[in-house]
């Protein structure tokens, strides 16, 4: 954008100020060199939805997430759709055999210039433990998606933060695809 600026760049995150209506200006954060995101919507053939339950340090506090993670962080020139099936496996313990791309998302397009490809993973099997890495402290949740309202009204009181992107879970409760 003409006349953006950065004013703070970290290792992942930098902050960055571009002008804004008249003489207005507006702040937001962007991922260093637009790395995206891979976002898992995981059901299995019983349906239960895959959940994760990771301590969020700008929140101060755990919160119950879809699995997802970095597109390239670890892989330069990686696919979503690779990041997205490394980031199953390794944070739920699961591989998917059939996936299919929902679509490119924006996160908080108001704040964050962070794009999400969010991806539905089904045909469910076990295959590890799950967990993320070592430094990460995932714990996934293979809960029935009856159940998912309490579950989370559950991880409230508890004190967890619940990621908006629950909301495709909840939507699916409410209009449950064709058998």
């Amino acid at each position: 954008m003409k006349g953006e600026e950065t004013v703070w760049s970290g290792w992942f995150l930098e902050m960055r100020v571009a002008p804004w209506g008249s003489a207005g200006r507006w702040e937001y954060v962007k991922r260093v060199g637009g790395i995206e995101a891979a976002v898992i919507l995981a059901l299995t053939c019983t349906r239960e939805i895959i959940l994760v339950e990771q301590y969020r340090p700008p929140l101060g506090k755990s919160c119950i997430e879809l699995p997802a993670g970095l597109v390239g962080d670890e892989t330069k020139g990686e696919s979503t759709f690779t990041s997205a099936r490394r980031e199953l496996l390794e944070e739920t313990g699961y591989e998917a055999a059939h996936w299919e791309s929902i679509g490119e998302f924006a996160s908080s397009p108001g704040m964050v210039g962070e794009i999400f490809h969010l991806y539905r993973a089904t045909g469910l099997t076990r295959t590890g433990p799950g967990g993320g890495t070592a430094s990460e402290g995932i714990t996934p949740h293979v809960v029935p998606l009856a159940d998912l309202p309490a579950f989370l009204e559950s991880a409230r009181a508890r004190g967890c933060a619940i990621d908006t992107r629950l909301l495709i879970g909840l939507g699916l409760l409410a209009h449950p695809a064709p058998a």
